[in-house]
């Protein structure tokens, strides 16, 4: 589990490490987009978009919370990963809504 503020406010984010040989199947909703990632241009995701990345990337936690986040004016980005670096990320093209019962 990632253990940033962050990622505590994301409702907790967890990954999971493989290494060795043989195949890994990945599900994701729509076509995955590999998006390469570079010294010169780092890659910013949304943590509910992010499906997998290259073992030489570390995921930091960006945050714009502020006032107008507060009271329902951002953008709705406020909290992104993001990845510099040599490497890739895999991000699905859909965001998951999470429905709350009562609504």
């Amino acid at each position: 589990m990632l253990r940033k503020v962050a990622g505590i406010m994301a409702g907790g984010l967890f990954n999971v490490k493989l290494g060795g040989t043989g195949m890994v199947a990945i599900t994701t909703y729509y076509d995955p987009l590999t998006l390469k990632v570079t010294p010169e241009q780092p890659v910013f995701t949304d943590p509910n978009a992010t499906v997998a990345l290259s073992g030489s990337l570390s995921p930091d936690m960006k945050t714009d919370i502020s006032l107008k986040t507060l009271v329902g004016r951002g953008s709705g980005e406020s909290l992104q990963m993001a990845f510099r670096g040599v490497g890739f990320v895999v991000i699905q093209p859909y965001e998951e809504v999470y429905f709350q019962a009562g609504q």
